[in-house]
C-alpha cells in the first residue's frame, strides 16, 4: 500500500536552524531541509542514500569529519585523480552493517565487495550543478567499475509528483529525496541549493549528561541529556537498545536523533536516538 505524504505537512516540520560540524573535515556540501519552492523545474532530484558519506580527495577517501577511510587497493584502483563527493552504500536500511565494513582497520575483502561508492557530485569544478554532475557521470561511466557509480537523477513536473516520488523510495524502505538547484554552485555547509526531503528530520548533539533508568531501566541509563550546536539542551530517552543503555554513548561524543518538527521554542518534538555520529 503506497503511503500518503503531504508536502505542505513536511514542509511545516522543516524550519530547524542550520548546524554547524563539531570536528573539521573536508568542505562538504551540506543540504538544508526542505521548504516549498515557488517551481521544481530547476531541480535536479535523487533519493537520499542511508549510507555514510565519503570525499575522495584524489588519491584516498575521507569521511565527513576528515578520518581516512581503509578501503581495499582494488576499491579505489583507476578512479580518477579529482575530487567526488558520494555515498558510501551498501544497501537500504544496512546502515549499521555498512559501518561495522567500514570501521574495520583491516579491510574485509568479502565484505567490501557488497559496498558501493555512489557519488553525486565534482567539488573541483566551478560550474553550475548540472554541468558537474553531467562532467562527473561521463567520467565514472567511462570507468565501467560496478562499485562506483553515479548517482541517478531526474525531474519532477510539479509537487504532486514530488510527493509520489518521495512516497515510492519510503515505501521501499529509502530515507527519502534530495533537490539540487541545477544553476547552484558547490559551496561548503549547508546550502538552500540543496534540499532534503524526509518524513522524519535529523539533527546532532553532544551528550552532556544522564538520567538514570526506572522500572525495567533500573540500573541502566534512561535517558540522555544532549545539547544542539545551538546551545539548546534536550533529553533523548527512545531509540536505544538495552545494550546501548548499559553502555551509553560517552560524554562529549555526539549522536544523530531523529524529530518530527520542532515546538516555539525551538526544541525538536517526538527526539528518538538514532546513533552514535559516525562522520567524525
Amino acid at each position: 500500500m503506497t503511503s500518503t505524504i503531504s508536502l505542505s505537512r513536511v514542509a511545516a516540520f522543516c524550519c530547524c536552524f542550520p548546524h554547524t560540524l563539531y570536528a573539521n573535515g573536508p568542505d562538504l556540501m551540506l543540504a538544508q531541509p526542505y521548504q516549498a519552492v515557488p517551481s521544481l523545474s530547476p531541480y535536479l532530484v535523487s533519493e537520499k542514500y542511508d549510507g555514510m558519506r565519503a570525499y575522495w580527495d584524489g588519491t584516498g577517501l575521507l569521511s565527513r569529519g576528515g578520518r581516512p577511510i581503509v578501503a581495499p587497493a582494488w576499491f579505489t584502483r583507476g578512479w580518477p585523480s579529482h575530487p567526488l563527493d558520494g555515498e558510501l552504500w551498501l544497501g537500504r536500511g544496512q546502515f549499521q552493517s555498512l559501518m561495522r565494513i567500514v570501521r574495520d582497520q583491516i579491510p574485509d575483502e568479502p565484505a567490501w565487495r557488497q559496498v558501493q561508492y555512489r557519488v553525486f557530485d565534482r567539488p573541483d569544478l566551478l560550474h553550475p550543478f548540472a554541468l558537474r554532475y553531467q562532467a562527473m557521470r561521463l567520467t565514472i561511466e567511462s570507468l565501467a567499475l560496478p562499485h562506483l557509480v553515479a548517482v541517478r537523477q531526474f525531474r519532477v513536473r510539479d509537487h504532486q509528483q514530488l510527493a509520489e516520488r518521495l512516497a515510492e523510495v519510503v515505501d521501499a524502505g529509502g530515507e527519502g529525496l534530495i533537490l539540487r538547484h541545477q544553476d547552484g554552485r558547490y559551496r561548503a555547509g549547508r546550502d538552500p541549493g540543496m534540499l532534503k526531503l524526509k518524513p522524519r528530520w535529523d539533527g546532532e548533539a553532544r551528550v552532556v549528561g544522564y538520567l538514570p533508568g526506572n522500572g525495567r531501566l533500573q540500573g541502566m541509563m534512561g535517558a540522555l541529556i544532549v545539547e544542539d550546536p545551538e546551545g539548546r539542551r534536550f533529553r533523548l530517552g527512545s531509540g536505544f537498545s538495552d545494550e546501548e543503555r548499559r553502555q551509553p554513548p560517552p560524554i562529549g561524543s555526539v549522536v544523530t536523533y531523529s524529530y518530527n518538527g520542532r515546538t516555539d521554542a525551538g526544541l525538536p518534538r517526538f527526539a528518538r536516538f538514532e546513533r552514535r555520529f559516525l562522520g567524525l
